[in-house]
């Protein structure tokens, strides 16, 4: 007997599939594909731009302004979902499409899952060539759409209509495994888009993808437990992880039946609340004095959910002590084996809940707590100093913003950020005090990202405040997101800190030799360099251009008055506000590696040389 069809063209077939697929973890079921982003050209206007259309009723449809935000902003809504729900991305081909590399590598990087839908040639190659289509003469089949190919976790190009029923499965199944997740690409020629075919019914019921929470094996969770009993100095290091498998209740009960004491990476931070005794705050680079301290003597650290990047290491000098080891407990096979681990392959809250229970009377001796602890009330009043404000009236410092800002945020607000010299700044001195507070994208640490991934949050979680950080250098290289904050009606925070420069890579530069070289937004002066007086911007005005409330602060005290009102407003805000540039906040704690000139003429650059090969000196392989 022949199965019931329905004629659909391939772009309707595709999105009324994407509207009936859902996932679901311990009982509760989402959305997987929870809307379309879209910006509409030749190559998906008249396909899926149609279809979108078609079916409105049951997927709904976002306007962006550029194709990176929009994936970013796909990206936010799936973090605070925790990798549960996803957005689609749709575009035109050529720059449309090429506009979504930075996104779909940042997602990849960051294990978080977006569907990206851009518009491709003519399969037929029956108008070749195409406005803005990239012709190569040995390789007929390539598009401008293969630079998505590397920073994509799965691939097609639908080239049939009926190519398109494995390639959906295929996709849907990727993105819902917490092993395999990232940007998922569609490459979708458009007269394919616009073709008609009998789509099996079938194609069109619901369909769900259960999130599995693999057990740990036996035989490593036994090896797992010997290697913690045997610990003197164990340290956890919670990343990502911890967070997408909603395992903080999990890692909580290890810390407190064991107490061991917990350092995070700037995905893992919030693993535990701020006030938690064991919790030691940032680790590696941007950490703080007491986490990096106790890494450098930790005889076992057990990675939870965590990539192990060159920050968190501080670039393989952090672990010195001789005798140290890694136990990873991780979703993804290839985490678990980094730094020649043993390894717990499994979901982060099955794991750590199995170690609760073999290491039941087990407890890290009482002076190695008593160390850690009193290293925290030290942490804990250096905090407080970067915050403090002894003179109200006066211009805040950047780590006076974020004490402003930390008497204002309720337990439940959202702070995002993701590049600059913020990163740091919060991974030393901010106080989580819930585990979606913290909201850090520094896997690809890409400047642009906060106002998208303050809408995307938003989106997902309408009952909370949002709140997105940025400096200068970010505002400007993507503000236009404003406007589709305003245009959703959509409350976002945006507090923006001017400072006339890249302040982040202005001190990196200095301390390799580079005398900040290139880093402030000032006139040139007449001997070439930019030494001379701030450019004459408003970006406050820009940002109300665009739409926003905007609340400009000169004081301390002005600041935290206007950080209250952007907190009760209920339309989308701008809180702005310029900074005494000197640096206020505590020391890197730990090395990172920036090579620096073998050879140079200037002084500057010969000494930062030798500092150099000095810190690269104590550089390990952890074999």
């Amino acid at each position: 007997m022949s199965q019931p069809t329905t004629r659909l063209t391939v772009a309707q077939a595709l999105v009324r599939f994407l509207s009936a697929q859902y996932t679901e973890r311990d009982g509760v079921r989402y959305r997987l594909i929870a809307g379309t982003w879209g910006i509409f050209g030749h190559g998906n206007v008249a396909g899926i731009g149609q279809a979108l259309l078609e079916y409105g009723d049951v997927m709904p449809y976002h306007q962006g302004r550029n194709e990176q935000a929009m994936v970013h902003a796909a990206v936010g809504h799936a973090r605070q979902l925790d990798r549960l729900s996803a957005q689609a991305v749709t575009t035109s081909i050529g720059p449309g499409a090429t506009n979504l590399v930075t996104g779909a590598a940042l997602a990849t990087i960051n294990r978080l899952p977006v569907l990206l839908l851009p518009g491709d040639y003519f399969a037929s190659h029956a108008p070749d060539p195409l406005l803005q289509q990239l012709e190569h003469p040995g390789e007929f089949d390539v598009s401008v759409n293969d630079t998505l190919r590397p920073v994509s976790r799965y691939f097609d190009r639908i080239t049939r209509p009926e190519a398109l029923i494995p390639s959906a499965l295929n996709a849907m199944r990727v993105l819902a495994d917490p092993a395999e997740t990232g940007a998922v690409t569609l490459a979708l020629p458009q007269d394919v888009q616009a073709e008609a075919y009998d789509w099996p019914e079938e194609f069109f019921a619901d369909r769900v993808w259960r999130v599995r929470r693999p057990a740990p094996d036996p035989v490593e969770l036994a090896d797992a437990v010997s290697a913690v009993r045997a610990a003197r100095r164990p340290l956890v290091v919670a990343g990502g992880g911890v967070h997408h498998s909603r395992a903080e209740e999990a890692l909580r009960a290890l810390v407190e039946a064991t107490g061991i004491p917990v350092a995070s990476t700037q995905a893992g931070k919030g693993s535990l609340r701020h006030d938690h005794p064991a919790d030691l705050g940032g680790i590696g680079h941007t950490g703080t004095a007491v986490a990096d301290d106790l890494a450098r003597t930790a005889d076992l650290v057990i990675g939870v959910g965590t990539r192990y990047t060159d920050f968190t290491t501080a670039s393989g000098t952090l672990f010195q002590n001789p005798d140290v080891r890694f136990l990873n407990l991780n979703i993804t096979g290839f985490d678990a084996h980094k730094l020649a681990a043993r390894t717990l392959v499994c979901d982060a809250r099955a794991g750590l809940t199995a170690l609760v229970e073999a290491l039941s009377g087990h407890r890290v001796a009482a002076e190695y707590a008593a160390e850690y602890r009193e290293g925290k009330e030290r942490w804990d009043a250096v905090v407080e100093a970067a915050y403090r404000a002894d003179d109200e009236d006066a211009v805040p410092t950047q780590t006076q913003v974020l004490g402003a800002l930390d008497a204002v945020v309720g337990d439940d607000d959202v702070v995002i950020n993701a590049a600059g010299s913020l990163p740091g700044d919060l991974h030393k001195l901010w106080r989580a005090r819930s585990p979606r507070q913290y909201h850090l994208e520094y896997g690809y640490s890409c400047m642009g990202y906060e106002i998208p991934a303050g809408i995307g949050v938003q989106q997902a979680a309408p009952e909370v405040a949002v709140w997105s950080l940025v400096g200068d250098g970010t505002y400007l290289m993507m503000p236009t997101e404003i406007v589709t904050a305003v245009q959703e009606g959509l409350p976002v925070n945006l507090v923006l800190i001017q400072n006339h420069g890249y302040a982040s890579i202005g001190g990196l530069s200095e301390s390799v030799g580079g005398e900040r070289f290139g880093t402030a937004y000032r006139f040139r002066s007449a001997d070439g360099t930019f030494g001379g007086a701030p450019l004459p911007v408003d970006l406050a005005a820009n940002a109300a251009s665009l739409g926003m409330e905007v609340l400009r602060a000169k004081t301390v005290r002005e600041l935290r008055e206007a950080l209250a009102a952007a907190r009760a407003s209920d339309r989308a805000t701008c809180v702005y506000v310029e900074t005494d540039p000197a640096p206020t906040a505590p020391p890197a704690e730990a090395w990172w590696d920036v090579p620096v000139a073998e050879t140079a003429a200037r002084e500057s650059a010969v000494r930062a040389r030798e500092e150099y090969d000095r810190q690269v000196a104590d550089r390990r392989r952890h074999l």
